[in-house]
């Protein structure tokens, strides 16, 4: 049986505004998350497990850390040209401005949909956290005859102002789009919840190349205020429920269909809880279904003593005596001195914490040191003269700007693995 010729855009050039001071060097899908991913890894690993492997990874600003990541992480098959995670930046081919808009992104790259000739063309964001088969996307689309196929799934009205708005029929079938609308509209029979797209669509690549022509003469540059609105008067649009996706592999005890979006601190410091506990929310380790990440070559972690509840380690960390950790996340080649208590804590990669320091909802960037006996999270006044405290009150330690070659994370002046 033919298969389905797919290619993917994956809209990786977000500022992260909201992730300050967290994006300062870094672009919100380059951001860390969990032990050892990036947020990227999650809609990378989502194609890749649905046989989706031409991918164009679309980045603008602050984009080495991630151009880095993909290079070092993402090296499918040398000997398949089919099969690649490629890093495009703005070509300007048309111009000397950068990517407007999700649409004007795909449109500044239509040679290249001109040169795969495509049936499919799968455009995905980058910023989120969750597991999807995308294959059963495609099989929605197809089974209806769709020029465009929207994932969507229900989200709390209050925040439904930040997501495009849909309303559907039984069928799925789009009579109604809102990119962001100041009122959206609520769930038939439910007044509390929307209908939101999650920015992942499925176009029919022959209405793709055309509408983006007709959005280019138009001076149009975005999916969901222009390209989405205008189809939907003479194509066929349908809603995919994202709900209605299976993993093979997920766990009784996790939420069935998990997605969330990291676009805040205080969203992303939440998101760090469901993948903790010994029946997570987010189980993290499934092999029917794994997320990849770098092909790190360091080290396990090493224990010299402490007490350690409900804790993450990664690669190459060390916790000395002493240590009291709980709810926490630590990243590789960080080290933990005596006596040090962390409660709550996310710490990032190639950090110090030093003797008898104490730290509650706190977020360290990598690069740092915590010095000797010093307290954060528990004065937000006083943290907030020297960090960023959010008003869900987790503190942000920025990334530091201590040399990693200056400091060696066991002690012994050699540098580590970083990469």
């Amino acid at each position: 049986m033919q298969t389905d010729r797919i290619i993917a855009f994956v809209m990786a050039g977000g500022q992260g505004s909201r992730l300050q001071p967290l994006t300062t060097a870094r672009s919100k899908p380059s951001v860390p998350f969990g032990a050892r991913y990036r947020i990227v890894d999650f809609v990378l690993s989502n194609l890749v497990n649905s046989q989706i492997q031409t991918i164009y990874l679309l980045v603008q600003y602050k984009s080495q850390s991630l151009i880095e990541h993909v290079r070092k992480a993402w090296t499918i098959s040398p000997l398949l040209q089919s099969q690649f995670v490629t890093v495009v930046p703005p070509q300007m081919m048309s111009g000397t401005h950068w990517f407007q808009g999700t649409a004007d992104a795909v449109n500044q790259n239509i040679a290249l949909i001109e040169e795969h000739r495509p049936d499919l063309v799968a455009v995905f964001g980058a910023d989120h956290i969750y597991r999807m088969d995308i294959r059963q996307m495609v099989d929605f689309h197809k089974a209806r005859n769709a020029d465009v196929t929207i994932a969507a799934l229900p989200v709390p009205l209050a925040e439904a102002s930040s997501f495009g708005v849909i309303a559907a029929d039984e069928e799925g079938r789009i009579n109604a789009f809102e990119e962001k609308p100041a009122n959206p509209s609520p769930l038939p029979g439910d007044p509390n919840m929307a209908f939101a797209s999650m920015g992942n669509y499925i176009f029919d690549a022959k209405v793709l190349m055309q509408a983006l022509k007709e959005s280019e003469a138009a001076g149009e540059s975005d999916f969901g205020q222009h390209v989405l609105p205008r189809l939907l008067n003479t194509h066929r649009l349908f809603a995919y429920d994202f709900a209605t996706n299976v993993i093979p592999g997920v766990h009784p005890y996790e939420t069935s269909v998990y997605w969330r979006d990291v676009g805040t601190i205080d969203a992303y410091f939440d998101a760090h809880k469901d993948v903790l506990g010994a029946e997570p929310v987010f189980d993290m380790f499934n092999p029917e279904w794994p997320i990849y990440s770098s092909g790190y070559q360091g080290p396990v972690a090493r224990v010299l003593g402490g007490e350690l509840r409900n804790t993450l380690l990664g690669a190459a960390t060390m916790i000395h005596e002493g240590a009291r950790l709980t709810n926490s996340i630590i990243r590789r080649e960080t080290v933990i001195e005596e006596d040090v208590v962390l409660e709550d804590c996310i710490i990032m990669d190639y950090v110090r914490i030093c003797r008898g320091a104490r730290l509650r909802n706190v977020i360290v960037d990598r690069h740092n040191v915590i010095e000797a006996g010093d307290r954060i999270g528990f004065d937000p006044v006083k943290d907030q003269q020297r960090f960023h405290v959010t008003a869900g009150g987790v503190t942000v330690v920025p990334m530091g700007r201590v040399s990693y070659f200056a400091r060696d994370v066991r002690g012994t002046g050699r540098g580590g693995y970083s990469e």
